[in-house]
């Protein structure tokens, strides 16, 4: 069972067990509507990738109105394995629920890669 991350005692983010909890953090300043998570040991990999698919889901579909006002992420020193993500939300769309969508989304995108893969690597070895 996953332990809820918290923010001022609000829960935020279901953490899968088997994930380092200290690997995601909420820094100083969040609100409902507005906040920066940091990734520890994470890099421009999965920062532009998240930052698309939030910014993909939320923004550029044909949604009546857009959730997401802002989304973009940094790497604060190259020599450091962090990365910050700041994400931005229209009143009423809770910034957690966004990252959390976000994050989902990727790692469904991903499945299907890897699966995608697989079959065109087990095709390709039984033409051989």
């Amino acid at each position: 069972m996953s332990e809820p991350a918290s923010l001022h005692g609000t829960e935020i983010l279901e953490i899968d067990p088997a994930v380092d909890r200290d690997r995601i953090r909420v820094l100083p300043g969040a609100t409902e509507t507005a906040a920066s998570f940091q990734f520890d040991g994470e890099d421009h990999t999965l920062g532009n990738a998240l930052r698309y698919v939030i910014l993909k889901k939320c923004v550029y579909t044909l949604l009546p109105s857009p959730q997401v006002e802002f989304c973009g992420y940094s790497i604060p020193h190259p020599s450091e394995a962090r990365m910050n993500i700041r994400i931005q939300t229209y009143d009423g769309v809770n910034v957690y629920d966004v990252l959390e969508k976000g994050l989902d989304d990727l790692v469904d995108m991903c499945d299907v890669v890897v699966e995608k893969f697989i079959t065109a690597r087990d095709e390709f070895k039984a033409s051989q």
